[in-house]
């Protein structure tokens, strides 16, 4: 299985993301998944979010993190914008459209087997909010998405020595994600 970590804070700035013991770092300045963020000292700017995730060794290596972010507008209707964050491959997010180029990775739908030398062991990053509103409460939590794999009726395809359902996609990309951690401005 995949491993993912999320934290936020004030204090959290890309430097993190060298440190020998980032945990201890960030649990000093910040909280993790699942935990609420308060007010802080710089709270007028987007709070620093850290992610690193890991891929399972027996699995496809990891395609990109994504950033997902819900909020209730002035209406009190329930937003939500997701956007990719960290890609494999030495890739980086297109600023106009807040996306992962693909990189590439595939799948032999005759043996199952993922293509090998694209993708990511671990990716690994900080990222801050361009539309935050200290004003505003919001939740954020992460999916981490792998490169894809052969769906399961593709596995027993091979096996059963037939062509794949057409009915259904051949492959799938498998995904992680965290619990959220909450923004609330009135502490």
């Amino acid at each position: 299985r995949m491993a993912v970590r999320l934290y936020a804070g004030w204090g959290i700035n890309e430097s993190v993301a060298n440190e020998r013991n980032a945990v201890q770092s960030l649990m000093a300045v910040g909280v993790p998944m699942g935990g609420v963020l308060r007010p802080g000292a710089s709270s007028e700017n987007s709070p620093g979010f850290f992610v690193w995730a890991t891929r399972d060794p027996l699995d496809a290596p990891l395609q990109k993190v994504q950033m997902v972010k819900g909020w209730l507008d002035t209406d009190g209707q329930t937003q939500e914008k997701v956007v990719d964050i960290a890609c494999a491959d030495g890739l980086t997010v297109d600023p106009a459209t807040a996306r992962c180029p693909d990189n590439g990775a595939s799948v032999d739908l005759t043996t199952c087997s993922f293509s090998a030398g694209s993708g990511a062991d671990e990716l690994k990053t900080v990222w801050h909010d361009p539309d935050y509103d200290p004003a505003q409460s919001a939740f954020y939590y992460v999916r981490v998405l792998m490169n894809p794999t052969c769906r399961w009726s593709s596995y027993d395809a091979i096996r059963l020595g037939r062509e794949p359902d057409p009915r259904v996609p051949a492959t799938i990309r498998e995904r992680a994600w965290t619990s959220p951690i909450w923004l609330d401005p009135e502490g």
